[in-house]
């Protein structure tokens, strides 16, 4: 019996314990675990994808065209490249109760009618999965089930792969793999050792026998699937669930995969029949907006390759303390505090008194800086009381000078605008000359933030601009 340590974070193994990971810089990461020598007859056993391997040239080797199996859920194939890849293994996280197990139960409902599927779950019973199950298809008592859907409350990883070669499913999910262990590893399930095995383990079942594997990971708190990052370069498909638990909204993010688009995003929406598509996501953030009132702006943002319209709110209040707070919910502190320093300095917007808070509607968080410009045009109507034209978008970065940024894909922000009604669009001057805009929308290209304030705020009838 021999003891080691592990960080949880990057899975550093090291002989005696640290406060802090010496790889990682990670604080009170490192667990303690036991380890068993192996017996020596089992030194020798091959491991890997069958023990037995030849180089081959790569043209006498097929799958130039590889054939993914469909996936009815039309949101979850944009996320995965238009399908599934026989073979891969998808991991799939998000916080407690986001809807990761409603998901993949309603894709394995929906799979089962075209090949055979086996549910591994270890977390609840046969009868609470059917519960769900008969929750999702309207609670039909009797209802028909399809009959490739097998179902199976298992922990232990050597027993899961017993009922894999029996039942010889095409699709395999398993949820979670921190609650899977291998019975030969001494440490607990969901340690660094056991998920890592556990993972490497069902990597071999797929690469060998061409079954797809789903594995559902449990999230930590700070955002990152539980367990050593090393799980996440063991699967090909690295999904993330994200949303407000008390939102209705749910956007399955892709920030990994082998066979198509990394940041695709398909939405979907929380309801009682369990996740329902959101084929017009910007519609669906904008369905509630009060276009007359002050702070309100429409930002394009960019979801992998699907454009998004959605709603950016901004409100100043005069600050009764020392320091101004900044408060921001879907945008980077950082990116709100720029923003700020801009209006004030180049806009001539004293924001030194006042607390920011800006919001993004919907639950959806937006990174890339082409939405400065909605951030701004946001703060600037509501310290002005005045409304935001309501037919216009805003697209734009904003520089420390003042001036504005171009983005990528612009036409598709535009045509998507166009397609919801929008007349007009604010955007940065371009430079070199390209495809031209879109038709049915006003493109206002201007150089600065100045300028395009002064497009965008509807002033009333004796207030000055």
């Amino acid at each position: 019996m021999q003891t080691r340590y592990v960080c949880q974070q990057c899975g550093r193994v090291t002989p005696k314990s640290f406060g802090r990971c010496p790889q990682c810089g990670a604080w009170g990461s490192m667990v303690e675990e036991v380890v068993q020598a192996a017996a020596p007859e089992h030194a020798a056993q091959p491991r890997g994808l069958g023990g037995r391997s030849a180089p081959r040239r790569l043209s006498e080797i097929e799958g130039d065209h590889e054939e993914r199996l469909h996936v009815p859920i039309g949101e979850f194939a944009r996320v995965l490249g238009g399908g599934v890849v026989p073979g891969s293994i998808v991991l799939v996280g998000g916080d407690p109760g986001i809807g990761k197990s409603t998901l993949m139960l309603q894709m394995a409902v929906q799979m089962a009618h075209q090949l055979r599927v086996l549910y591994v779950s270890g977390e609840e019973s046969e009868r609470q999965i059917k519960m769900r199950a008969a929750r999702l298809t309207d609670g039909v008592k009797g209802a028909q089930y399809p009959a490739e859907l097998f179902l199976v409350t298992e922990t232990n990883m050597a027993t899961i792969l017993e009922h894999v070669a029996e039942v010889k499913p095409q699709m395999l999910i398993v949820d979670s793999i921190q609650t899977v262990y291998l019975p030969d590893l001494q440490s607990t399930a969901g340690s660094v050792t056991q998920v890592r095995d556990c993972s490497g383990r069902l990597r071999e079942l797929a690469k060998s026998s061409g079954i797809a594997v789903f594995v559902i990971g449990h999230v930590t708190k700070e955002g990152v699937i539980a367990g050593p990052r090393v799980l996440e370069h063991i699967v090909d498909t690295v999904l993330y669930l994200e949303g407000e638990r008390f939102l209705s909204f749910r956007l399955l993010r892709s920030v990994k995969n082998r066979f198509g688009a990394t940041s695709e995003v398909g939405v979907f929406e929380m309801g009682e029949r369990g996740m329902e598509e959101v084929s017009n996501p910007s519609e669906a953030f904008l369905a509630e907006r009060l276009a007359s009132a002050a702070g309100s702006a429409i930002a394009v943002t960019m979801e992998g390759t699907r454009p998004l319209l959605v709603e950016v709110q901004g409100l100043t209040s005069h600050t009764n303390f020392g320091n101004p707070r900044r408060t921001p919910n879907g945008i980077d502190l950082n990116r709100l505090m720029l923003v700020a320093a801009v209006l004030t300095r180049r806009a001539g917007y004293n924001l030194s008194e006042q607390d920011i808070f800006v919001n993004v509607v919907g639950g959806l968080r937006v990174v890339e800086p082409a939405a400065d410009l909605a951030v701004a045009v946001s703060i600037a109507s509501s310290m002005r009381d005045l409304p935001v034209r309501a037919d216009v978008a805003l697209i734009g970065e904003i520089g420390l000078s003042g001036e504005l940024r171009w983005v990528g894909q612009m036409n598709a922000r535009l045509n998507e605008a166009a397609k919801l009604g929008f007349k007009a669009a604010i955007i940065p001057r371009r430079i070199r000359r390209s495809e031209p805009y879109p038709k049915g929308i006003e493109v206002i290209e201007v150089r600065s933030l100045r300028e395009a304030l002064h497009h965008a705020l509807v002033v009333e009838a004796g207030k000055d601009h």
